[in-house]
């Protein structure tokens, strides 16, 4: 049975490529974006079956308006894919205030608006599929990427908190957590700090990690997503691509390790 997609930040990258895997099949899409000409293929190609919507997420009041039009023109809103955001590079000492509120206004309130502007609606459906794309970085970080590795964490934790709050009613959430794939979220859709010279080789370092062969093919992550949607009974936690899971092990065994060998200090600071 067709369903009906919000997602946000659909001009391109995942967003576009999801939104066109949707189509195709014959699922009705919101495609967000704040440039609506970049829709215009999308619109060309399946018609009625995609409602294209200018929408800066960072505006509350525009979301909610976005969902309530949503809602009167397909009459439902089966699945809310939060895609929208950007990654800000650049060390924390070099990162301005505006820069960091940018970020998390964009990456944390913006996911967050949408997401409160989707719940009355599927509350009232007795139904509904809310989709965080978070990333990997939600669990492991990474340096010069200080301030989205926060935006993504506190993803993570509200949306938790979330899925305990809303599955009576319901409402399924997911954490879908990528690794790097060869999307533009690196280039043209990235911000960038005033480098400080005192962090080049931290930045030399970063750049000698990354190699091609790390970053998965954005196509192939379809796939996965229309399992996911159609899944009756979806995860938590979704991670993409093959380095993402011995990446989030390797990060968590560790943890484990340290607080294992700390863990008669920690019950003695209970104080009974």
């Amino acid at each position: 049975m067709a369903k009906t997609i919000f997602i946000t930040g659909a001009s391109r990258g995942f967003g576009k490529l999801w939104a066109e895997a949707l189509l195709q099949r014959g699922d009705k899409v919101v495609a967000t974006a704040r440039d609506l000409s970049t829709l215009d293929d999308l619109v060309t190609e399946y018609g009625d079956n995609i409602l294209p919507l200018q929408l800066d997420v960072n505006d509350r009041a525009a979301g909610v308006a976005a969902v309530n039009k949503a809602k009167a023109h397909f009459g439902s809103i089966d699945v809310l894919i939060n895609n929208a955001g950007y990654g800000l590079f650049g060390t924390i000492e070099e990162t301005t205030e505006q820069e960091a509120r940018g970020q998390i206004e964009t990456n944390f309130f913006g996911l967050l608006w949408l997401t409160q502007a989707v719940l009355p609606v599927m509350r009232q459906q007795g139904h509904g599929h809310i989709i965080q794309v978070s990333s990997v970085l939600g669990h492991a970080t990474l340096p010069v990427l200080g301030l989205y590795n926060a935006s993504k964490f506190a993803v993570e934790g509200l949306s938790e908190t979330l899925a305990t709050e809303v599955r009576g009613f319901g409402i399924n959430v997911t954490l879908i957590e990528p690794n790097g794939f060869a999307t533009d979220w690196a280039g043209a859709s990235s911000a960038q700090t005033v480098a400080m010279p005192e962090y080049d080789a931290v930045r030399a370092a970063f750049q000698a990690g990354i190699t091609d062969d790390i970053f998965g093919i954005p196509e192939a992550t379809s796939d996965a997503v229309l399992k996911l949607i159609d899944s009756e009974n979806p995860p938590l936690r979704l991670l993409l691509g093959s380095q993402a899971y011995p990446w989030v092990k390797q990060v968590y065994d560790g943890r484990i390790a340290e607080w294992e060998s700390w863990k008669e200090i920690s019950a003695a600071a209970q104080g009974k």
